[in-house]
């Protein structure tokens, strides 16, 4: 199977940071992430790889749903319960060093721009956030984000009209 695991290894990191957009969380990102490719070989590895892009993306969606269900009912739980929110851990890949690059002013403007890009895509409303990930991220067309998103077309170019308008206005000074 190394046309799968090929795959697998083009989409994992922009898997992972759909997932943590969608979670605010890298430890669940990871699990998300791993579960949907776990889906993916069992179920599908039989499929077309022209077919697996739209089915991982439908699974990942999916499983991030699952997730904002799960953590809804446990944060009622935890009101009624009085537990309290687990402080976030440091992203480990915030931490890796770039040395593409010699230019570090150059460095500094594109790290801000990509904070202020991740700060901005995660301020966005969830189905806004899931179209742009999908339409630019992962360059699914319109036909597959909405077969990812189980939604109509029509509801995958309102979103993602709505979601690059707002980043354009949030990210005005870094364009």
């Amino acid at each position: 199977m190394p046309a799968l695991d090929r795959f697998l290894a083009g989409v994992e990191r922009r898997a992972f940071l759909t997932a943590r957009f969608a979670t605010g969380n890298a430890d669940e990102a990871h699990d998300i992430v791993q579960d949907a490719m776990l889906q993916l070989v069992r179920s599908y590895a039989n499929r077309g790889e022209q077919e697996w892009g739209p089915l991982f993306h439908t699974i990942l969606q999916s499983r991030i749903s699952d997730w904002r269900r799960r953590t809804k009912v446990r944060n009622r739980l935890r009101v009624w319960f009085g537990g309290r929110n687990e402080d976030d851990e440091a992203d480990p890949l915030q931490n890796m060093v770039d040395n593409r690059s010699p230019d570090p002013p150059g460095q500094l403007r594109d790290k801000q721009a990509m904070a202020a890009l991740e700060a901005a895509v995660s301020k966005l409303p969830h189905r806004q956030q899931q179209a742009f990930l999908l339409r630019v991220w992962e360059g699914l067309d319109i036909a597959q984000t909405a077969r990812a998103m189980k939604c109509s077309e029509g509801s995958v170019k309102t979103h993602y009209s709505r979601a690059v308008h707002a980043l354009r206005e949030q990210l005005e000074d870094h364009l």
